[in-house]
C-alpha cells in the first residue's frame, strides 16, 4: 500500500483559505474605507455648499441692511423736507396777514378811538388804546364782530383816565383772527 501524506495538501488549503480570508478582509476594509471616504466627501460637499449659500445670504443681508439704513435716512430727510414745506406754506399763507390785519383794523376803527398797543400771540390779537367814550368802544367791538378777518372780541378792561387834561376811557380787549381753511393734500393737477 502506498502511503500518501495529505497533511501538506490540507495545510496548503488552510493557507490558501487564510490568504483568501485576509484578501477578502483587506478588500472589505478597503471598500469600507472607500465608502466612509465617499460619504464623508458627499457630506463635506453638502456642508461647503450650504456654507457658500449662508455666506451669500449674509452678504445679501448686509446689502439689504445698508439699503434699509439708506431708506430710513431718506425717510427722515423726506419728513424733514415735508415739515419745511409745511412751514413755508404756513409762512406764505400768513405773509400778508399783518397787512390785512392793519388794513381791516383801520377800516373798523370808529372815530374817536385810538390804539396805543397791538400785539399778536398766535391767533389772538391784544388791543389796547383810548376812546372818547365807552359807546365808541362798543362800536369797535361790533365792527370787529362784523369784520371778515377778526372775530370774538372780548373786552378785558375799560377805565376812565385823564390824558393831556382830557377825560378818556382806556380799554384793553382781545380778538381772534379768522383763518381761511387751506385744503389738505397739496395742489391739484
Amino acid at each position: 500500500m502506498i502511503r500518501i501524506n495529505l497533511l501538506p495538501h490540507r495545510e496548503e488549503k488552510r493557507r490558501a483559505r487564510r490568504q483568501q480570508f485576509h484578501a477578502l478582509l483587506g478588500l472589505v476594509i478597503l471598500l469600507s474605507g472607500l465608502m466612509v471616504f465617499l460619504v464623508y466627501s458627499v457630506i463635506a460637499g453638502y456642508i461647503s455648499n450650504q456654507d457658500a449659500k449662508n455666506d451669500f445670504l449674509k452678504k445679501e443681508i448686509a446689502v439689504l441692511d445698508k439699503e434699509i439704513d439708506q431708506i430710513k435716512r431718506l425717510k427722515e430727510q423726506s419728513d424733514a423736507l415735508m415739515e419745511r414745506k409745511r412751514i413755508i406754506e404756513s409762512l406764505q399763507r400768513d405773509r400778508a396777514e399783518a397787512v390785512r390785519l392793519l388794513s381791516d383794523l383801520a377800516k373798523q376803527m370808529p372815530e374817536g378811538v385810538y390804539l396805543r398797543s397791538l400785539k399778536q400771540e398766535g391767533q389772538k390779537i391784544h388791543l389796547g388804546g383810548f376812546a372818547q367814550s365807552g359807546a365808541r368802544v362798543s362800536t369797535l367791538m361790533r365792527n370787529i364782530e362784523a369784520s371778515s378777518w377778526l372775530e370774538k372780541p372780548q373786552l378785558l378792561e375799560i377805565k376812565a383816565v385823564v390824558v393831556d387834561k382830557r377825560r378818556l376811557n382806556e380799554f384793553s380787549m382781545i380778538a381772534s383772527l379768522k383763518r381761511t381753511v387751506v385744503e389738505q393734500g397739496g395742489p391739484k393737477k
